[in-house]
């Protein structure tokens, strides 16, 4: 499966997260065999809790399914780059490879995201316009 297959399917929780009326961000952990092993959305406003982002969500459920913390080898793909609390996960959780769709504006963000994730593979704007619109557009109507 390619980079583009993953973040199609990091795309698809966002827009669940936009029918629930959450901010529209999407993640997907996939291991080193190509299987999908967790996927979140954001669920901030419905759980009233700061940590329920998309990341620490697919994070949360691929431990679960591998029981151990430890992602080894394992891949994030979501469709925000990651904010200092997801990036922090991330790390934590030895994710080796982080795949996002489009930055945040906070040029701030990017330089803690790389100090955070130093040794981590980064690839960015994958899908950059679709994620980036998801986004706008949410923000657009809220406004």
């Amino acid at each position: 499966m390619c980079d583009k297959y993953y973040m199609n399917l990091a795309l698809i929780q966002a827009k669940k997260a936009l029918k629930k009326n959450e901010v529209p961000v999407g993640a997907i952990v996939v291991d080193e065999k190509g299987n999908i092993i967790g996927k979140g959305y954001n669920k901030k406003e419905k759980h009233k809790s700061v940590c329920e982002h998309a990341e620490i969500i697919a994070i949360t459920k691929a431990s679960k399914k591998i029981k151990s913390w430890r992602l080894n080898n394992c891949s994030i793909y979501t469709t925000l780059e990651p904010c200092p609390m997801c990036a922090s996960a991330i790390e934590q959780s030895r994710i080796k490879k982080v795949y996002y769709g489009t930055s945040r504006k906070d040029e701030n963000n990017k330089k803690i995201i790389n100090n955070i994730l130093k040794n981590i593979d980064i690839q960015e704007n994958i899908y950059v316009e679709e994620c980036a619109k998801l986004l706008s557009d949410f923000f657009k109507n809220r406004r």
